[in-house]
């Protein structure tokens, strides 16, 4: 179960880098409706929140991969997540599929890692 839980972990950091490294590189553009295009257009127009984006998916994917700070870098990620899965449900529910993927891998994760967190959660 370890290597299935190393795998996971590999490939969601990897898979946040990539996506991180093409806000900025543009190699891929996911296909996206009207609405879903508007709302990245607007983060795109702020100057800096984007780019903000991209550096906490990069930062957080390289802590996955590389195996340190991985219940800090999981909660950095999950609002991010959390924003962009909801932006597809509003607004883009075609193209989904990967802010799902992602949201899953971040939780399932978190759940890997709940012993991690007890000291935070404790009131």
């Amino acid at each position: 179960m370890e290597k299935v839980k190393t795998g996971v972990r590999i490939f969601l950091g990897i898979g946040l880098i990539f996506v991180g490294l093409n806000k900025f590189g543009a190699w891929w553009e996911p296909p996206a409706n009207e609405a879903m295009l508007a709302w990245m257009e607007t983060l795109r127009n702020t100057g800096f929140l984007f780019e903000l984006i991209a550096i906490f998916q990069m930062v957080t994917g390289l802590l996955l991969v590389i195996n340190k700070f991985v219940p800090l870098a999981l909660l950095m990620i999950l609002p991010i997540m959390v924003i962009a899965f909801l932006s597809h449900i509003f607004m883009d529910i075609e193209g989904m599929g990967g802010s799902v993927v992602f949201l899953s891998l971040i939780i399932l994760n978190i759940i890997w890692n709940k012993t991690r967190y007890k000291e935070l959660l404790k009131a």
